[in-house]
C-alpha cells in the first residue's frame, strides 16, 4: 500500500514564462461514492495520488492545470450487502443508475465505482451504457497481483462479496489462489465496517480488522492482504502489526486506472 505523503497544489512549481502548463490529453473520468461518504471521499484522494504520481513520472511540473477533469457524485444508496443477503431488502440499482447518468451528462466517459459490493450490479450497470467505461475492481485488483507475481493472496471483505464470488471469479481466472477468513472472522470484519468504520469508532474498527488480520496472517503466512472493502483501509494500516503485513487496497489500484484512463493511457 502507497504511504507516500500527498500534496498537489501544496507545491506548484512555475512554467517557464509565457509556457502553458501541460493540460491531461484523455478525457473526463467520475467517481460513483457515497457508499459510504467517507469511502468516496477518500477514493478521490487516492486518484489525485495517482495522477501526482503520473505527472512526476512524465516530469511534468505539478500545477493545479495539469490534473484531469473528475467528477464525484455522492448520492445515498441502499445497503449492498444487506441486497444481496436478504431476499425483500431494498435494492440499490436504480440509485445507481441515477448517479452514472448524471455523470455521464456533464462528460465523463470513464467511471470507478467507489464500493466494492456495489460490482454485484456491474453487468447491468454498464448495459446500456455505450460510450461509458464502468471498471471493474476486481478484475484491476486481479491484473494487478498477478503482474506482481503474487499467486495467492488473502480476502479481506464484506459477506455480500464473498457470497458473490466477485474476487474469487476475478482471481481464478488469472491464477491467483483466494484464501478466505473463516464465518465468524468474516462477522467480525462486518462489526469493524458497520459498528466501527461507519459508525465513526475507529477504535472498534482497529481492533475487529486487526484480529481478523493477526489470525489469518498466523494460518497463512506472510500473503497479501487484498482489503476488499473501501472501509477497511481506513482503519487497518493503522494497526501497529499491519506494518509488517503486505496491505493491497483494490480502491488505490483502481484509482490507478482511472488516472490512466483520464491521461488517455491504455489501462
Amino acid at each position: 500500500m502507497n504511504t507516500a505523503p500527498f500534496s498537489p497544489g501544496g507545491h506548484c512549481p512555475a512554467t517557464a514564462a509565457g509556457q502553458d502548463p501541460p493540460r491531461p490529453q484523455g478525457h473526463p473520468v467520475g467517481i460513483l461514492g457515497g457508499m459510504g461518504p467517507a469511502a468516496g471521499v477518500d477514493f478521490v484522494r487516492l486518484f489525485l495520488e495517482a495522477c501526482e504520481r503520473h505527472l512526476r513520472a512524465a516530469g511534468a511540473p505539478i500545477v493545479d492545470q495539469a490534473f484531469p477533469e473528475h467528477w464525484l457524485v455522492q448520492v445515498p444508496v441502499v445497503d449492498r450487502s444487506r441486497a444481496l443477503l436478504e431476499r425483500d431488502a431494498p435494492q440499490p440499482l436504480e440509485g445507481m443508475e441515477r448517479a452514472i447518468a448524471q455523470l455521464a451528462a456533464v462528460g465523463a466517459q470513464t467511471i470507478a465505482i467507489a464500493c466494492n459490493t456495489a460490482h454485484a450490479w456491474h453487468a447491468a450497470l454498464q448495459r446500456g451504457r455505450g460510450g461509458v467505461e464502468l471498471l471493474h475492481i476486481a478484475k484491476e485488483t486481479a491484473a494487478h497481483l498477478r503482474a506482481g507475481g503474487v499467486d495467492a493472496a488473502v480476502l479481506l471483505a464484506t459477506q455480500g462479496t464473498y457470497r458473490m464470488g466477485l474476487y474469487q471469479d476475478a482471481f481464478d481466472e488469472s491464477g491467483i489462489q483466494c484464501v478466505l477468513p473463516r464465518p465468524e472472522e468474516r462477522q467480525a470484519l462486518m462489526e469493524g465496517i458497520y459498528e466501527g468504520v461507519k459508525a465513526g469508532r475507529p477504535d472498534i474498527a482497529r481492533e475487529r480488522f486487526g484480529a481478523v488480520a493477526s489470525a489469518l496472517h498466523r494460518r497463512h503466512g506472510a500473503l497479501p492482504l487484498v482489503m476488499a472493502c473501501t472501509e477497511i483501509p481506513l482503519a487497518l494500516p493503522f494497526v501497529e502489526e499491519a506494518r509488517a503485513w503486505t496491505l493491497v487496497d483494490p480502491a488505490d489500484v483502481l484509482a490507478r486506472a482511472l488516472a490512466q484512463r483520464a491521461y488517455g493511457l491504455d489501462g
